[in-house]
């Protein structure tokens, strides 16, 4: 048994029995009959309100001009009335608004009602309409709701008929923004020269052969003669690109979805782009790297307990000596992270400042970290003077529904592409080598 108490002003919670927005099988409980009694009752006690708030008027009116002043008791008499006033209109006001939808569903009803082959609601009554029709609600009604009603009713089989839990209801917040996944940050082509070009190669002469002959002359003698040598060289544009099918119902209903799309392509070629100026081997399209084109790390002496530190400091100093004076270096971001964990005697970090806002360097060159990069591995040297980036064409994206049967499918085809070629001029300035801590 379940032990409900209501007070004066909760008989307007009458006119809301359940949600507008959920639809379940008709229910007995809040019928147009019931709801137009319980209106009916409440009209009539507004009716008796009404009297008594123009009868309490009058007889403040009468006391002032008595009295010259009205009673506290009068005052307080008058509040009570206007407070059950203003509580039986909220809730005439619910009822005729609960009438108003039931009969705007109607319709609905019974449609349910035709689709599930006349099967009703459930005879018995529920705990709303046994509530709405109760001795005692009617009779706190008819003593004007004043004071507190107490009631009993058994619950026991209002739950009988529930399959499932209350989850179909709830609703969950929906957020706009994409959870993608993560996407690498380039770096590799900021180190290079950068121009444009309008064909499909790049021809320019590189020298090769300088035999410096120049020497001091007597007087009348035969001067000395020089070699130079130039020959042609060039690197080819070549093309990266990739593409996506997507229906064209998911591209026109999910607009949020080209911009992803669009994003994803493109960061794709990024991505591809500084793999390939990096580590391209130079066969059939593939680029010729940095690291392909590069010189092969040779120490110029030998230091006792080499560390890694020494030995960038020994690949700088090896382009220095081949007069291409260093302006970065290329690390993978596990070979970055043990220099920069690097300690000295007593615990102190020899490179590394924690509070350091600038950006990472090492020997006065900064440090590109990047797992484009293949780890203990290391390239060096001064890549604006050794290498020259020229692109063709800039990354685009392009969609048609052209493309094989996609007409018929009713298909769309999302392209990106684009072209580029890399010359590397100067090998001699890039310096690539290894570490030694991963074996094999």
């Amino acid at each position: 048994m379940k032990r409900l108490m209501m007070p004066a002003v909760s008989l307007s919670a009458l006119a809301a029995v359940r949600p507008v927005g959920v639809m379940g099988n008709p229910r007995a409980d809040g019928a147009p009959g019931d709801l137009e009694r319980l209106l009916k009752d409440v009209q009539q006690q507004m009716e008796r309100i009404e009297g008594g708030v123009k009868q309490t008027a009058e007889d403040a009116l009468k006391q002032t001009r008595d009295q010259g002043r009205t009673t506290d008791e009068l005052k307080a008499k008058a509040d009570e009335l206007l407070t059950s006033q203003k509580a039986l209109n909220d809730a005439q006001q619910k009822l005729i608004g609960r009438l108003e939808q039931l009969e705007t569903r109607n319709t609905e009803v019974e449609q349910q009602l035709a689709e599930r082959g006349g099967r009703g609601g459930d005879a018995q009554q529920s705990v709303g309409q046994r509530f709405a029709t109760s001795d005692e609600v009617k009779a706190f009604t008819s003593a004007g709701c004043k004071g507190t009603a107490r009631m009993s009713l058994n619950v026991r089989q209002a739950i009988t008929s529930i399959t499932g839990s209350a989850g179909a209801l709830i609703w969950s917040d929906r957020e706009a923004e994409i959870v993608g996944l993560p996407r690498r940050q380039m770096t590799v082509r900021q180190l290079l020269t950068q121009g444009r070009t309008t064909s499909n190669s790049i021809e320019y002469a590189k020298q090769i052969t300088r035999t410096n002959n120049a020497g001091m002359v007597s007087e009348g003698a035969q001067k000395p003669e020089s070699v130079y040598e130039w020959a042609s060289a060039d690197a080819n544009v070549r093309t990266i690109a990739h593409w996506v099918p997507v229906s064209r119902q998911a591209m026109e209903d999910a607009a949020q979805l080209e911009t992803e799309i669009d994003g994803e392509l493109r960061y794709g070629l990024l991505l591809k782009e500084e793999l390939q100026l990096l580590s391209g081997d130079g066969t059939g399209q593939n680029l010729s790297g940095l690291k392909t084109e590069a010189t092969d790390y040779a120490a110029a002496f030998m230091v006792a307990g080499e560390t890694m530190i020494d030995q960038l400091r020994l690949a700088l100093l090896q382009a220095s000596l081949s007069d291409y004076p260093a302006d970065g270096i290329v690390l993978h971001p596990t070979d970055w992270a043990r220099i920069e964990l690097t300690k000295d005697g007593e615990q102190r970090y020899i490179f590394a400042n924690v509070m350091q806002m600038s950006g990472p360097q090492l020997w006065g060159q900064p440090v590109v970290a990047t797992p484009s990069m293949d780890a203990d591995e290391f390239l060096v040297g001064a890549f604006k003077m050794a290498a020259t980036i020229y692109d063709r064409m800039d990354p685009e994206v392009i969609a048609s529904s052209e493309d094989r049967d996609n007409f018929i499918k009713n298909m769309i085809t999302v392209r990106a592409e684009e072209r580029l070629a890399l010359a590397i001029k100067r090998s001699a300035a890039l310096i690539t080598g290894d570490f030694g801590n991963v074996s094999g």
